[in-house]
């Protein structure tokens, strides 16, 4: 008997080690600077185009997903040929991030999407969608203007208002609806510092959102386009 508890006691333990061990490697593996993992799959992407004649290693995506959204790297086509494995910081590897490309057209370039904010949204949207069935309507706060609504969060169940922490800024950044109740984030804050600190040649009427890209490494998740007030070098919402 005293064999037998000691055995079952020696695979607990091996379970146990076993269970620490893998998420230590797993969290070495994401320690890798975002810088790295992305120029490791830049130069694979970049092969892969070589190859295959101009061909994108992207999922196919309908036409009328967001733009931001809309060509996620499907690492499948890759691997192994032309990389190992998918980062450490990849959905498919378990990480928190969506590795997209954008401008595919001109010079197709690797960024990152947070998949906390797809997260935080989807959560977000459980609760609006109970209100929804039992009210008739979302329950909206204040008007933003005549395409964007703010939330009620009270009414939702929810003692504070809900946020996203910025990758641009580390600023908590609000959410918001539009008149189909979609949820979106509110990058303003961050645009605006954006416009503040960098040279641009935006006017009223462009989408001023490639500003966050060109100068990071991230895309704006769930966003809406966003043009300039050329008089106050602010950024305000393009009108549908």
């Amino acid at each position: 008997m005293k064999r037998v508890f000691k055995y079952i006691m020696l695979l607990l333990t091996i379970s146990l080690l076993s269970g620490c061990l893998y998420p230590k490697e797993k969290l070495k593996q994401n320690q890798i600077p975002y810088e790295v993992q992305i120029s490791t799959v830049q130069s694979a992407v970049e092969q892969y185009k070589e190859v295959n004649g101009g061909l994108l290693p992207i999922k196919t995506r309908d036409m009328s997903t967001p733009i931001y959204q809309k060509y996620p790297i499907e690492f499948g086509k890759l691997i192994p040929k032309y990389i190992g494995e998918a980062p450490g910081s990849a959905y498919e590897n378990g990480g928190d991030f969506l590795y997209v490309l954008v401008n595919v057209e001109t010079n197709p370039s690797v960024k990152l999407l947070d998949l906390k904010v797809t997260e935080k949204i989807s959560d977000l949207h459980l609760r609006l969608d109970v209100y929804r069935q039992q009210n008739g309507y979302p329950p909206v706060k204040d008007v933003i203007n005549k395409d964007y609504f703010t939330l009620d969060y009270e009414k939702l169940g929810l003692k504070e208002e809900p946020y996203v922490v910025s990758p641009y800024t580390g600023n908590n950044l609000p959410f918001f609806i539009d008149s189909d109740a979609n949820i979106y984030v509110d990058y303003r804050i961050d645009l605006a510092k954006a416009l503040s600190e960098n040279t641009h040649s935006f006017k009223k009427g462009d989408d001023i959102r490639e500003i966050l890209v060109v100068h990071s490494n991230f895309v704006p998740a769930h966003s809406v386009p966003y043009t300039i007030d050329p008089e106050k070098n602010e950024p305000i919402f393009l009108s549908k």
